[in-house]
C-alpha cells in the first residue's frame, strides 16, 4: 500500500432516529441515519400492505378474484 492515500478508519458510532445506537468500521467518527432494522417496519413486522388508488381492487376485479387467499385457505380448513 501507499503511505498517506488511505483515509484514517474510525470505529464510528451510528445512532438512528429512533435512538438505537450501535458501532461500526467506518471512515466518519460518528453516523446519524433515519431508519435501522430495530424500526424499520420489514423488520420489526408491522409492515401494511397499501392500496394506491385503488390498485389492488381493480386488479381484483379485472381478474374476477373475489377472496384473497388466506381467506379462501381458511374456508377449507373449516
Amino acid at each position: 500500500m501507499k503511505a498517506k492515500i488511505h483515509p484514517k478508519y474510525y470505529i464510528a458510532k451510528v445512532t438512528c432516529a429512533c435512538g438505537n445506537t450501535w458501532y461500526v468500521g467506518s471512515t466518519q467518527k460518528e453516523i446519524h441515519v433515519e431508519i435501522c432494522s430495530a424500526c424499520h417496519p420489514f423488520y420489526t413486522g408491522k409492515q401494511k400492505l397499501l392500496d394506491t388508488a385503488g390498485r389492488v381492487e381493480k386488479f381484483k376485479k379485472k381478474y374476477g378474484i373475489k377472496n384473497s387467499t388466506r381467506e379462501a385457505i381458511k374456508k377449507g380448513k373449516k
